[in-house]
């Protein structure tokens, strides 16, 4: 497995000289509130230990260079004219942020750098964000300047928006940059406020990668996006309090799903049933009770699956072999979908269980193996020297 160690040791090997700084950012999992973020509503991530790392030091130009091991390739950009990357995508979401800080006026340095990292690409533990905010935290140490941290998290979502052209929410680089150790991070998308919630000692996190990758910036995302805001404008017409589906309040709202077409209705439906499910699974958490929390995350697959349709067959079979597992409270898939990772609360002493009873499945299945990982709540990203 890479560590901070390789990261170090390529960049002496390249360079001749040891980086003058290293950072490493987590990797995120979401145990409830999926595609809740960009309707401004409630998610319930954790920080996971895998981890983006970027060794750096400056250079005297005014020019990045970038060195991925993970893809084996090397990229340079000059910061005074950042252009998208067609050949090397994996240079964008850099470019991203290196474009984004320097509109918001901070003076870049040119830098060598080698990034690496062992969060699965492509299996919804957003290493994206990880390489953002890795990155970000990079050109902030070398450039000599300090941003408050949740408006860095938005600095590296909108060069995912604008400059990678994924309308991710902010999720992913808020828990990247703000989680903390053995706890979930409630939080309010719309507001930014955000809560820590103790995670009962007696369970584990395993995170099942069914190996299928898929571009979030493909279509089936960003059209979920452009449902849920044609759904908000219908629904505005008739509740002009309504600018997302946050907004929506069944209980003062009466034959508001009527208002709404398929598959509209549909997606209208899960978003708002799902941020009352964080709600009640934060309040589960907070009295310790595992097996209601569990109950919701089942609740919450099968709205993503009917619902929001983003499910597939492989993350089906994942979580309904966890759903018939001894010591599981729940499971259900994690990240946007269409394939990627599931999330499995279970009693610690039934993970060994768990496991084999997942790689069999998915064997017989499908005739691989899932990756299976026993993961931990870390805390937000910092430097690593």
């Amino acid at each position: 497995m890479m560590g901070k160690e390789t990261v170090i040791r390529e960049f002496t090997q390249r360079w001749g000289s040891l980086p003058e700084v290293v950072v490493q950012a987590p990797g995120r999992v979401n145990l409830i509130g999926e595609h809740t973020d960009y309707n401004n509503g409630f998610v319930l991530p954790v920080a996971v230990n895998r981890y983006i790392w970027v060794a750096a030091s400056r250079n005297s130009e005014r020019k990045v260079t970038l060195y991925a091991i993970n893809f084996r390739e090397e990229v340079t950009f000059p910061l005074d004219d950042i252009q998208f990357d067609g050949e090397k995508p994996w240079s964008n979401y850099q470019r991203g942020v290196a474009y984004v800080l320097q509109q918001e006026g901070f003076r870049l340095p040119g830098i060598k750098a080698v990034i690496g990292g062992d969060v699965p690409i492509g299996a919804g533990l957003s290493s994206s964000a990880a390489v953002e905010v890795a990155m970000a935290l990079a050109f902030q140490l070398l450039g000599g300047f300090e941003i408050e941290r949740p408006r860095l998290a938005l600095l590296c979502q909108r060069a995912e928006n604008e400059f990678v052209g994924m309308r991710c929410g902010i999720m992913d680089q808020f828990t990247s940059l703000l989680a903390r150790e053995n706890c979930a991070l409630f939080l309010d998308c719309a507001t930014l406020e955000y809560r820590y919630v103790p995670l009962p000692e007696d369970v584990s996190i395993v995170v099942a990668d069914t190996g299928i990758k898929r571009e979030l910036a493909a279509s089936e995302y960003n059209l979920r996006r452009q449902q849920c805001e044609d759904a908000v404008q219908l629904l505005h017409k008739r509740w002009p309090s309504v600018n997302s589906l946050r907004d929506v309040d069944p209980a003062s709202m009466p034959g508001w799903e009527e208002l709404l077409p398929e598959p509209l209705r549909r997606r209208a439906r899960h978003v708002v049933n799902e941020n009352n499910r964080v709600l009640q699974a934060v309040k589960a958490l907070e009295r310790g009770d595992a097996e209601e929390f569990g109950r919701l995350m089942n609740q919450s697959h099968i709205s993503l699956r009917d619902d929001y349709e983003v499910s597939c067959p492989e993350l089906d079979l994942l979580v309904e072999t966890a759903w018939q597992t001894e010591g599981v409270y729940g499971s259900r898939l994690t990240g946007a979908g269409f394939g990627g990772c599931t999330i499995t609360l279970v009693a610690r002493n039934y993970v060994t269980l768990l496991e084999r009873k997942l790689k069999d499945a998915y064997q017989a299945c499908f005739g691989v193996l899932p990756r299976i990982y026993d993961l931990q709540a870390v805390r937000g990203a910092d430097t690593a020297l």
